[in-house]
């Protein structure tokens, strides 16, 4: 197998057939079947963890908890007020679907969907649903909307600045999709640059390859790997935390 082969195995979605629903045509691909499995634990496995009386998941059952009170003392109360707890649901499932998806792209013959900039974008577009449905439902639509550029602009400027506060809007949920996605696909890449070397001064001869960069280059890929375990947690955790900062502004915008 190729560079190219490897980087395609663990980056590039790879569509396996498709399926037809009337006129909809969809994809059946790798990353769909991450998001699947990422889904299946959310959904049957944590439920199972959660509830169970067994001293052996209990370690499990810490960890599940000690997330979500991070995530609701620390990120989503602070930012969205009092009345962030009836919003938890959605940013714990959030955390851990990013969270899971990253994990799935480290295991052997794994996939990274949140490497896939249509999946970021998707995740995009439900926090963007989320911002505009939160300030609608805390100040009502005419004052979510009147909200939307600063108090204390002159009148003049409102319609300039209205259109460009909408597309500051937008900008921002889509920088979220930009940053996973890049995120993610960095330290593939970089692994896979680190293995390369060895090929690429084996050329020179063997003992230059093998003895000389290979051992150099095998202890990089393995720091990086680290590295990639720590920016899985890394990018769960700043991505639930921007999409609390921009659902509280919108629900507060004084």
């Amino acid at each position: 197998m190729g560079l190219k082969e490897i980087l395609e195995h663990h980056i590039v979605d790879h569509i396996w057939s498709w399926a037809v629903f009337g006129p909809l045509k969809l994809p059946i691909s790798k990353h769909l079947l991450m998001m699947a499995i990422a889904s299946v634990i959310l959904l049957v496995v944590f439920p199972l963890i959660i509830r169970s009386k067994s001293r052996a998941l209990a370690p499990f059952r810490a960890m599940i908890e000690i997330i979500v009170l991070f995530l609701r003392d620390e990120v989503v109360v602070p930012n969205l007020g009092h009345k962030g707890a009836a919003y938890m649901g959605y940013f714990s499932t959030l955390f851990f679907f990013i969270l899971l998806l990253n994990l799935l792209g480290l295991v052997p013959y794994g996939s990274t969907a949140t490497g896939n900039f249509a999946v970021t974008a998707g995740l995009a577009l439900t926090t963007f649903a989320l911002i505009n449905f939160a300030g609608i439902k805390e100040q009502g639509l005419i004052g979510y909307l009147s909200h939307i550029v600063p108090k204390g602009v002159p009148g003049w400027l409102y319609p300039l600045l209205f259109p460009i506060e909408l597309v500051g809007l937008v900008t921002k949920t889509f920088a979220l999709a930009i940053r996973l996605f890049a995120n993610m696909i960095a330290g593939h890449i970089v692994i896979l640059a680190f293995i390369s070397f060895i090929f690429i001064f084996g050329s020179f001869g063997v003992a230059v390859g093998l003895l000389g960069v290979a051992p150099i280059a095998v202890g990089l890929v393995l720091f990086t790997l680290l590295l990639e375990l720590f920016v899985a947690f890394l990018q769960a955790y700043v991505f639930v935390f921007l999409t609390a900062i921009f659902t509280g502004s919108a629900m507060h915008p004084h």
